[in-house]
């Protein structure tokens, strides 16, 4: 999901190993505008300003980097678990709990990471090489990780010093310094997650300027300044507060009332009409990620590891019905209804941002006819019906509205299914949907928005397509490091699994809106969507 500027990044740099969905919708409740006195108490005005409220327009799912899989949870993780490695506003890559860039011998196969030293997880244990290779570990092997795919190519873990790892790979691996900028490379204490186990999401502890400190599902998370942290000087606010407000409407009013400081994914005419105001900042960002169709192929049992099954439905095996759904929308048009023009259509998981970005491209362009025919062809001349979920969000359901009237004139009749997202993506998951409206929030390398939802057996593929043959081309694309050679891989991919089997259909790329007054300095837009509060304060 991005809108974009038809550009490469300017600044982005190749690095050694080569520096390089979801955003996700979420469910509408009613949820009134509530002021904070039920979160603070009786707190003086003055006070409360020690506290930054964020209003979020989704609940995450668990927050456990190795177990977590939507986009709004990487805002919370941002806050209080940091990675190895950062990227700015840029799309660079630095360190941040690294002490440099890795380096990287052995024709690619060995890969060094010096660790910034003093530095502890937020309940005071030391944040070192073993704790470092646990965490990584269990992001590669805990059951349910969905970082294992991300670090397949990582074939041992070795503590060389207390602040040395060595990562010993199978095969070279590109996307390796921008897997590690992102969950796979936050480091969790040991201590705790030994204890938990998969409850760890419930009480995280991680390295961060902030501290995880309760959670009231589709209410609010809230953080506090960690008295561990390295840097103490970047935490502005005593208290981080992220409420869960999944109504646009409501989210804006709460903006206005002042009752939160900062709204997440301000819609493109609410952005227009903040900006005439004049009392808050509007930020916009041309994002990396994606957002489309997924259709369920071959997944009648779960997602992997479980095996493949038939589904013994037109939708799922004759390629026809997916082609003539593809030609049925028109994505420019879907973008001026939708999204006021604002986003960006495309039809592939590369941003247009991105400097793998395939400039000569084009997207198919809307053909009823054709896919009329190709109905026909498929023994569908009579219409073809089957049901989409959504999540159950006001904008979410706008963009299904009009797929679905766009799909009709062409046979199509999709009923749609709202659903609230945690349970959206459990039944995904589990292979319970035909088709699902989700997006995904993007990552600077386009290995992680391809390869884990295309290879076979790959952690995110809840599709269950699987073709060994593109499966060696994105793999040769993860050891080569040229970025012409892999611009040229991905479009020979791209044919094989967008224009081809058509298991996710991509419509376009958003742009991430963020407001909040002005007298609120520091905030800097990433193209990644995710919001950084560190030196974010009141003047």
């Amino acid at each position: 999901m991005s809108a974009v500027h038809d550009t490469v990044v300017p600044g982005f740099t190749i690095l050694t190993m080569e520096a390089v969905f979801m955003r996700m919708r979420r469910p509408l409740f009613a949820i009134a505008a509530l002021g904070l006195g039920l979160l603070l108490g009786a707190e003086p005005a003055l006070a409360q300003k020690k506290t930054l409220v964020v209003a979020l327009n989704q609940d995450p799912d668990i927050l456990d980097p190795t177990l977590a899989r939507t986009y709004v949870g990487r805002i919370v993780f941002e806050q209080m678990c940091e990675k190895l490695y950062e990227i700015d506003e840029n799309l660079r890559i630095f360190p941040q709990l690294a002490a440099d860039l890795p380096t990287v011998s052995d024709g690619g196969k060995t890969v060094t990471i010096k660790l910034r030293p003093n530095v502890k997880f937020n309940d005071g244990t030391p944040m070192n090489a073993e704790a470092v290779r646990y965490s990584l570990d269990r992001h590669l092997n805990m059951k349910g990780s969905n970082r294992r795919s991300e670090l397949e190519s990582v074939n041992s873990i070795d503590v060389v010093d207390p602040l040395t790892v060595r990562l010993r790979l199978k095969v070279p691996s590109s996307p390796l310094l921008a897997i590690l900028a992102d969950r796979a490379g936050m480091p969790v204490s040991p201590a705790v997650a030994t204890k938990l186990g998969d409850k760890f999401g419930t009480a995280p502890v991680c390295v961060g300027p902030w501290q995880y400190v309760e959670r009231v599902s589709q209410d609010r998370i809230v953080l506090e300044r960690s008295p561990h942290y390295f840097d103490k000087s970047v935490a502005k606010f005593d208290r981080l507060v992220f409420r869960i407000i999944p109504d646009d409407n409501v989210r804006l009013a709460n903006l206005r009332s002042g009752d939160i400081d900062m709204m997440h994914l301000v819609a493109p005419t609410d952005a227009a009409n903040l900006r005439k105001e004049g009392k808050y900042e509007v930020s916009s960002v041309t994002g990396i990620g994606y957002s489309g169709i997924t259709i369920n192929l071959r997944n009648k049992n779960g997602k992997p590891p479980a095996p493949p099954g038939d589904l013994g439905t037109p939708l799922a095996n004759d390629p026809r019905v997916r082609e003539a759904l593809d030609l049925s929308i028109d994505r420019v048009a879907l973008n001026q209804v939708a999204w006021d023009g604002q986003y960006t259509p495309g039809c592939t998981p590369i941003s247009p941002v991105s400097p793998f970005a395939d400039k000569s491209r084009k997207c198919p362009t809307r053909d009823v006819a054709k896919a009329k025919k190709l109905l026909a062809d498929a023994g569908q001349g009579n219409g073809y019906s089957f049901e989409m979920m959504i999540v159950n969000d006001p904008q979410q359901r706008r963009v299904a509205e009009v797929v679905q009237g766009m799909a009709k004139e062409t046979g199509f009749n999709i009923s749609l299914k709202p659903s609230e997202f945690a349970s959206a993506l459990n039944e995904n998951d589990a292979g319970k949907d035909q088709a699902f409206l989700i997006g995904w929030s993007g990552r600077v390398d386009p290995d992680a928005n391809i390869f884990q939802f295309q290879t076979c057996g790959a952690s995110l593929n809840t599709t269950q397509a699987c073709d060994e043959g593109l499966d060696v081309i994105l793999n040769r694309a993860r050891e080569v490091s040229d970025v012409a050679q892999r611009i040229s891989l991905y479009r020979q991919a791209i044919d094989k699994f967008a224009f081809a089997r058509r298991n996710i259909l991509y419509l376009y790329h958003l742009n991430y809106i963020v407001s909040y007054p002005k007298n609120l300095k520091g905030y800097k837009a990433v193209p990644d969507g995710l919001i950084r509060l560190k030196g974010v304060s009141w003047q």
